[in-house]
């Protein structure tokens, strides 16, 4: 906790002076055009992948970088896409797999999850892409194979949300499905069918 406070101090008396114009307009004003949906992994940082000022980006973060498809009753995923898309009128959203994803390893290695139900449950919502996903010898799946399908399964899910339904029938919006490799900072955009497409080296 001693690192946080520092950072917090070196946050008020360094980087929130040289940006307080921004944030005295952001007091008063939201409008994010960019619902990000990443993992919960530490190593994803949406702002610091997109180089994003505070603002620009609605970010919701779960393992596995997972949207469940919708269904009625509460659900905070849910809610956050809702609100981004009905309330917020973001015009992008964007589905962010990444390399070496402990959630997708769990799945393409079979790892016993008995131990933590709550994540053996939640996983239940890469179910599709495991469908999608070829098998290796030995019955395990490519994780690189498993990690894009995953992201192309949960665009498909998405796309059961009303808010989002309607607004693509609109027109008002875009899906988009990215994959980030941590180790060369390039980002692949998933094309919902068929192959990645580079973005950056």
């Amino acid at each position: 906790m001693h690192d946080l406070t520092e950072g917090v101090e070196r946050f008020r008396h360094d980087v929130f002076p040289a940006k307080a114009e921004l944030f005295a307009e952001l007091a008063a004003n939201h409008r994010p055009r960019t619902l990000f949906i990443s993992c919960s992994d530490a190593r994803v940082v949406p702002e610091l992948i997109t180089q994003s000022e505070p603002g620009e980006l609605f970010v919701i973060r779960t393992a596995g970088n997972l949207v469940p498809a919708h269904t009625p009753g509460p659900d905070g995923v849910a809610a956050g896409v809702e609100y981004a898309v009905a309330v917020l009128g973001v015009t992008d959203i964007v589905v962010c797999g990444h390399s070496a994803c402990g959630a997708m390893t769990a799945l393409a290695e079979g790892h016993d999850l008995g131990p933590v139900p709550a994540v053996a449950d939640w996983l239940r919502h890469a179910d599709a892409a495991l469908a999608r996903t070829a098998p290796a010898d030995g019955g395990r799946y490519p994780l690189d194979a498993l990690v894009r399908e995953n992201v192309r399964a949960q665009l498909a899910n998405l796309a059961t949300h009303p808010s989002v339904a309607r607004a693509l029938a609109a027109r008002s919006l875009v899906l988009r499905g990215w994959v980030y490799d941590i180790p060369s900072g390039a980002v692949e955009e998933i094309e919902r069918t068929g192959g990645p497409v580079a973005l950056a080296a």
